[in-house]
């Protein structure tokens, strides 16, 4: 193929469609993912605002989520303005380039997302089943090796995406059956077969998923274990809630996103509103459930919020 034919079959924008058949509705279904945007932000900031002032929460559980929140607010920014652009604007077009850097960024952060689950899990397991050596065994040092190397698999694993891509010529619609930039559902838009390029995709969100699935929940396997062991029952209860929260979290993350790949490899069934409102919900909750779980319902983040909305008021 020649350079002057390549160019023609290079799109310089994509149109994003938004949620097929919902097209009426896309005012009012912005204003909750809006509202949800707004407390995804101003809760991550208060967290990263909170343990970045008070040095007594400079230990395993506040780091973890610290990188937590700061994964959370790139994922929910990537995504969530483009998207009302979409809903309140009717902006529907997006250029080839920020379409392919949106992808990436989408699809790393989410394994950064899956990644700092299984390390808060890991964490919460050697608070609760070895307290004495909690200090030693999760040191900071060891906190930012295993930081980095949940970024580097996100980064590593996903940068092949919007490189492919790129490669791929595109001849047919334009337009994307989605409210954002999806690896699926851009490819899709390729003149040639791309089965291959399909393949690389689902094998690496599958392997990552179930890899950080099953780590986390044998994780809790055994933090349950332990804290039914536990002599006193205020403990074993405070312990089951909080592990009991962090699991929804967990489970609203993970669902929708096994039930947006099953339906991408097996759902064509699957009607496309269904499909593409779950998959902003793996998008949406975890960034805005996960201040509030982790946040509010976590004490030593709960009393200095209230104690500098005191100061301020005073």
């Amino acid at each position: 193929m020649t350079a002057g034919n390549r160019s023609q079959f290079s799109p310089d924008t994509f149109q994003l469609m938004g949620i097929p058949g919902l097209e009426r509705l896309h005012v009012w279904i912005g204003i909750p993912f809006c509202s949800m945007y707004v407390v995804a932000v101003v809760g991550n900031v208060t967290i990263l605002a909170v343990v970045r002032a008070e040095r007594s929460l400079h230990e395993p559980m506040f780091l973890f989520l610290c990188m937590l929140s700061v994964t959370d607010l790139v994922l929910s920014t990537s995504t969530l303005p483009r998207m009302l652009c979409l809903f309140w604007l009717g902006a529907r077009d997006i250029a080839f380039d920020a379409c392919l850097a949106q992808m990436f960024f989408i699809h790393s952060f989410t394994a950064m997302e899956s990644g700092f689950f299984l390390a808060m899990a890991i964490d919460c397991y050697v608070a609760i089943c070895e307290p004495l050596r909690h200090a030693t065994i999760l040191t900071h040092g060891r906190i930012a090796k295993m930081g980095a190397l949940v970024v580097l698999r996100g980064v590593a694993f996903f940068c092949p995406h919007p490189i492919l891509l790129r490669q791929l010529p595109y001849c047919r619609t334009r337009v994307i059956a989605h409210t954002y930039c999806e690896f699926m559902a851009v490819v899709k838009l390729a003149f040639v077969d791309t089965g291959a390029t399909k393949q690389y995709s689902l094998s690496v969100a599958s392997v990552i998923g179930s890899c950080d699935g099953f780590f986390i929940a044998f994780s809790y396997v055994l933090i349950l274990r332990a804290v039914f062991r536990l002599p006193s029952r205020e403990a074993s209860l405070k312990a089951l809630g909080t592990c009991g929260s962090h699991v929804c979290v967990i489970l609203v993350f993970y669902s929708t996103a096994v039930f947006t790949f099953l339906t991408h490899r097996f759902g064509h069934s699957v009607a496309p509103q269904v499909h593409i409102v779950i998959a902003n919900m793996y998008l949406l909750i975890p960034p805005f459930l996960n201040p509030i779980v982790y946040g509010i319902r976590t004490k030593k983040i709960r009393e200095h919020v209230l104690s500098s909305l005191k100061i301020n008021c005073s």
